[in-house]
């Protein structure tokens, strides 16, 4: 398995624990939780179950007119179907939570665990069980403070796609389950070297550029790119799964938003908003492009889109703390919204056909930015500056009429003074800086100077692919950062 070490160990130190415990996993739909959880407790498990999906279930219903099972119903059918492939004898499916928990806890006490071990429960898609007035919630309560606590041979994992469910209902809890979670496991997207990891086990041939070009589009999500083949092109790989007839993410943007949001077409609408404004944008701005009122059910929605990794929120340099702005930055839904949603007549040989177009240029140039803040932790090691604690921000200055003055693509005000100004660049060789990069970069230097305590000062850095060519400008930046650098793991 690439990386997750960290995570890897959480779940056997909880295995190998002497307490009864309770993990929660969660992360963004596709971040790898099943897979994680699967890999490490393969052989391990007495019982699996994972949720049906919200989307099947409103499908079928749009499909047939005669009378359905209730969401609760199906959840139940579907539960009850696991009961029986771990051994239950019971055949007639239990008619409320409470006694589908109760029938579970009677089958895990019947199992028998690997000598000295745990009994690994292990509940998929959590959230999606979760159906109105289902009291299910209820019946989780029940079954772990009456039954599952008690048990120190009992490993009970639940993991879901729905942040948000997972941090303000089972998390965050202020009922039954509060404090009851022994651990939390926040699974997040592949780094930039951990995909070339990736792509150098399934044994793909493919340049530190194209790794690049690929996160940028599919970000580090393991099922985005699990499917490339060997000697296969980044161009041809990206055609097949978004240009080419009944490509395969072409419905995984809804699916995406249906599948983790109950509200999808409200949280589309604001990432379609923060797609047009590279730097974000303030609630303020939000609720007036997209209609949305501002207060506490925006603050939810955004608070929501944070947690699914998604939106970064930040405060812009030069303005304290008085309002937030939010960036989209999630590479797949950035990439869909720009050359995929509603297009329906390009060439199925769209990008192939593109590569040098200049929409296409201006797009690297962004989607390196935005790869660029993914890993500042890769930027704050190269620079040695790790354990330094630091914020981070884009900046735009602005004359009286609004008019603007400059604009930084990431600046990272650390503890010790410094103020790193970061320039991105993403090129197909190393740069040659030209007097024009020059004056820009001090003009910039100079607007933020003005901006920072008396004791701080600004240090120039190059976040560019492969380097400064040699020239008469050559040490503009007092650093440089490659993809060697933000490759590192």
């Amino acid at each position: 398995m690439i990386g997750r070490k960290r995570e890897i160990e959480k779940l056997i130190d909880a295995y190998n624990s002497d307490d009864a415990e309770f993990v929660g996993v969660y992360g963004r739909r596709r971040v790898g939780k099943t897979y994680l959880v699967g890999q490490t407790f393969a052989g391990k498990f007495v019982f699996q179950h994972s949720g049906l999906s919200p989307l099947d279930e409103e499908r079928e219903s749009d499909e047939i007119d005669t009378h359905e099972e209730s969401a609760m119903e199906k959840q139940l059918r579907h539960f009850h179907i696991s009961l029986l492939r771990e051994g239950e004898k019971e055949r007639k499916p239990p008619k409320s939570w409470e006694e589908a928990f109760y029938r579970l806890d009677r089958l895990i006490a019947k199992k028998k665990a690997l000598k000295g071990k745990k009994k690994v429960v292990f509940i998929d898609e959590l959230p999606w069980m979760d159906t109105p007035r289902s009291g299910f919630m209820s019946a989780l309560e029940g079954f772990w403070n009456t039954w599952g606590c008690f048990q120190d041979d009992l490993l009970f994992i639940v993991a879901g796609s729905a942040t948000s469910w997972m941090t303000n209902k089972l998390i965050n809890n202020h009922g039954g389950l509060y404090g009851r979670l022994t651990r939390e496991i926040r699974l997040s997207p592949l780094s930039l070297g951990e995909c070339k990891e990736f792509f150098a086990s399934k044994g793909i041939s493919i340049s530190d550029y194209d790794t690049a070009q690929a996160y940028m589009i599919f970000g580090g999500i393991p099922f985005y790119l699990q499917d490339m083949k060997r000697g296969q092109s980044l161009p041809q790989y990206i055609d097949e799964c978004f240009f080419a007839k009944n490509a395969r993410f072409r419905r995984e943007y809804t699916r995406l938003f249906g599948s983790v949001f109950s509200n999808p077409d409200t949280m589309k609408a604001i990432v379609r908003a923060l797609s047009q404004k590279r730097m974000g944008m303030t609630r303020e701005e939000i609720e007036k492009t997209t209609g949305i009122k501002a207060g506490g059910t925006l603050t939810k929605q955004l608070d929501s889109l944070v947690d699914s990794d998604f939106v970064i929120e930040y405060y812009p340099f030069g303005m304290g703390k008085r309002e937030s702005y939010y960036r989209l930055s999630d590479p797949f839904c950035w990439f869909f919204l720009r050359f995929v949603d509603g297009q329906e007549s390009l060439s199925t040989d769209f990008w192939k056909e593109n590569l040098e177009n200049q929409s296409v240029v201006t797009w690297r140039g962004l989607a390196f930015e935005n790869l660029c803040f993914l890993h500042v932790k890769q930027i704050k090691t190269a620079l040695g500056v790790a354990s330094i604690r630091s914020e981070e921000s884009s900046y735009i200055a602005m004359d009286p009429s609004g008019k603007p003055l400059g604009q930084i693509d990431l600046i990272i005000s650390r503890a010790d003074n410094i103020v790193d100004i970061c320039e991105a660049k993403f090129y197909s060789d190393s740069v040659l800086v030209d007097s024009a990069m020059e004056r820009k970069t001090v003009r910039n230097a100079i607007l933020v100077q003005k901006l920072i305590p008396k004791k701080a000062i600004t240090h120039k850095v190059l976040l560019t692919t492969f380097g400064v060519s040699e020239g008469e400008y050559m040490w503009t930046f007092d650093n440089v950062i490659t993809l060697d650098d933000l490759m590192r793991i």
